[in-house]
């Protein structure tokens, strides 16, 4: 059933509320915590129940940290990085060209900087050499180092560990493992296929850091004070944001500590990143995820794989600023790449039809860099899961994304090992491809059907998903801060989205080209104010600009807005309809 009767609303959504079972346990827990029933909306939601609230609003990451041990070969790769640490041998670190690959090799860097100790830092160049190890790089790494460590990929890699021939290689990875292994040292991965799957949410950071805590206890057994681990987590909750790990059980610590140590703005890079971005407030799983992320990738998408694992390593301000400002401009120059490639990967799906399992489409020329990112966009659109392919000849390198509960990297992994896939892996929510020009439709036509066996297409893209009402003059500062402590919020934890129902729209004014700015109230003197951002994309700014007196439920969510000194809370708004 529809929430307040939304069957359709301004942009042809329908609404839904939550079920009557939340409903009740949002009530009791108001009862029995004494808490607003905003908050007691997402906790229950969240599912938990009055005993655990202490713990879920103040989550500990002493109390939710995992053994490092229960990873597989933990142990073998944390004393073979000691060992190597303890006899200055030389380290070479291979990380991917992505935030998480960038944060993890950034992460080691940093721990061995403080034992006094340097390594090489390798990023693949996503064009000439694709994703992971390659035989000719691991070759010529192995001639001059002792030991390669491999972050955020090497899972797969067998061909290419096999070419590091003289040195020993440590695989610190989670995408998805295949039946065997690479012949190494370690492999410690959460989604290798002997794992449980109880850490499978953890990003590659996330592994690194755990290794990074088995090397210190490793280090205390021998009386030896390893470097400081909490001052690290700055990266660890970057990298699992921008990576779209589930905000869930250790991730929302990692997250909330990280985020707690990064507005310290103690790391070269992330200070002058955050400047150059012009970040005026405290950080937020939103500034990692859309404002600092998206700068990180741009050097790995269309400019210098390395910049942003070099900037996230620097130690040197002067140094930072000018990487920093460079991704900057790179990020300015993939928006315009990624606006032409999106509009014809769009019109390009929308012919194929948007209601099958698989949305997909595929170009000549589109810049590989880009493709994930426009994959993201029509998945989105559609809630789909999306894949969009670059072709250059007879290949095509391509990014997929999917939605909650189908599994893309597992049937992309599938495709690979049926032969319709050059090569192919990944994650639950993302993953990559190559396949060749001939394959193309085949290949695509398999996985739309693999896809729909676990469900995709089923869900309609009109659903707004909502946690209750909310009044104007019971939205104050205090109140948003009681519900961001339900937070972090992203992947698997969806920001809290209120209706404010019956509302009179006082006053509107257009920003920049598609944002909307209003102000309404209950027509009782509370007041409120809104953004849309990206309201004149679709229907909702002309809308809403053009009103004539009607009055609106508004749909969003609250956020405090801090101008000239003054906090006030804002609705940053999703969706309207008309209220009738």
């Amino acid at each position: 059933m529809s929430y307040l009767g939304i069957e359709s609303s301004l942009t042809g959504r329908r609404w839904v509320g939550p079920g009557v079972e939340i409903e009740r346990a949002a009530e009791a827990l108001a009862q029995q915590c004494a808490l607003p029933a905003p908050l007691c909306a997402v906790l229950a939601r969240r599912g938990v129940d009055a005993a655990e609230v202490p713990g879920f609003l103040e989550p500990q990451l002493r109390d939710l940290l995992p053994d490092p041990l229960t990873l597989k070969d933990m142990g073998k790769a944390a004393a073979r990085f000691l060992s190597a640490v303890n006899a200055r041998e030389k380290i070479a670190i291979f990380a991917d060209y992505d935030v998480d690959g960038g944060s993890s090799g950034a992460l080691l860097v940093w721990w061995l900087r403080a034992m006094g100790r340097q390594a090489t830092l390798y990023v693949p160049d996503r064009i000439d050499e694709g994703y992971g190890p390659n035989d000719a790089a691991m070759a010529e790494l192995a001639q001059g180092h002792d030991l390669i460590i491999c972050v955020d990929c090497g899972t797969l890699s067998h061909g290419p560990i096999a070419a590091a021939k003289g040195a020993d290689v440590i695989v610190l990875d989670h995408h998805l493992g295949g039946e065997t292994l690479p012949d190494c040292v370690a492999v410690v991965n959460p989604n290798r296929q002997d794992e449980s799957g109880d850490l499978a949410h953890l990003c590659a950071a996330a592994v690194v850091f755990l290794m990074l805590v088995e090397a210190n206890r490793q280090l205390r057994a021998d009386k030896v004070q390893g470097p400081d681990l909490i001052g690290l987590l700055d990266l660890v909750a970057l990298a699992t944001v921008a990576d779209v790990a589930p905000l869930i059980g250790v991730n929302r610590a990692l997250v909330r500590q990280g985020l707690k140590i990064m507005a310290r703005r103690q790391r070269p890079g992330l200070v002058a990143l955050s400047d150059v971005s012009r970040m005026d407030r405290a950080p937020s799983s939103y500034s990692l995820g859309f404002v600092l992320g998206p700068r990180i990738n741009a050097g790995g998408r269309i400019g210098q794989a390395d910049l942003g694992a070099r900037l996230l390593s620097s130690d040197n301000l002067p140094e930072a600023q000018s990487m920093a400002e460079r991704l900057d401009q790179l990020n300015t120059e993939r928006r315009e790449v990624e606006t032409a490639v999106r509009a014809a990967a769009m019109a390009q799906a929308e012919e194929r039809g948007l209601d099958a399992p698989l949305v997909w489409a595929a170009g000549n020329g589109w810049h590989p860099g880009v493709v994930g990112i426009v994959a993201s966009r029509l998945k989105e659109a559609t809630n789909r899961p999306a894949v969009v392919i670059g072709l250059d000849g007879d290949i095509g390198k391509g990014s997929g994304r999917s939605v909650s509960g189908v599994d893309l990297g597992a049937q992309i992994q599938k495709l690979a090992a049926e032969g319709l896939l050059i090569k192919g892996g990944g994650h639950k929510m993302a993953a990559g491809l190559t396949v060749a020009r001939d394959q193309l439709e085949p290949a695509m036509a398999r996985l739309s059907e693999l896809l729909a066996k676990q469900g995709a297409g089923t869900g309609g893209p009109a659903d707004l998903r909502l946690d209750g009402l909310m009044m104007p003059g019971a939205a104050t500062p205090e109140l948003v801060e009681q519900i961001e402590q339900a937070g972090p919020f992203g992947a698997s934890a969806p920001a809290p989205r209120y209706v404010l129902p019956d509302m009179r729209i006082m006053h509107t004014r257009r920003v920049g080209d598609s944002h909307l700015k209003i102000g309404f109230g209950d027509g009782m003197g509370a007041k409120m104010d809104a953004i849309c951002f990206g309201a004149y994309d679709g229907p909702l700014g002309p809308a809403l600009q053009n009103h004539g007196g009607a009055r609106f439920h508004l749909a969003g969510r609250v956020e405090i807005n801090e101008w000239g000194g003054r906090r006030s809370v804002q609705l940053r708004l999703d969706d309207a309809a008309p209220a009738t």
